[in-house]
């Protein structure tokens, strides 16, 4: 976990590779989890830079999102959603929490703003 936390995914793989096979439980599970390191390395931050830097190091801003924009409507009235009827709802709540459904009906246009 330190090595992930520096954003050292090459170390940390280089570690997991290291681990002896009668030490691993189920093998298949610890390929996942290099395929995965392999495949998102990009997108895998130093955390203890975004720390010092006072950057967010977790997703609640968008878990929270989530609920307001899909799992309150979606999830707590008991309902069953096609993925495209989802999205499509999503996409409509989304215009409409960001206050932009009124330029995006009239003028198929959206402001693009980067929050931070």
């Amino acid at each position: 976990m330190p090595l992930l936390w520096h954003g050292l995914t090459d170390k940390a793989i280089a570690l997991i590779k290291k681990i002896d096979s009668d030490q691993i439980k189920n093998e298949a599970v610890m390929e996942k989890l290099i395929e995965y390191l392999y495949r998102n390395k990009p997108y895998i931050p130093c955390y203890a830079i975004r720390k010092q830097l006072g950057l967010r190091n977790s997703s609640n801003i968008g878990e929270k999102m989530n609920d307001l924009v899909v799992s309150n409507r979606q999830k707590h009235n008991g309902m069953s959603w096609s993925k495209p009827g989802s999205v499509a709802l999503a996409s409509v709540t989304a215009l409409k929490r960001n206050k932009e459904h009124k330029r995006w009906f009239e003028n198929r246009d959206l402001e693009f703003k980067l929050a931070a």
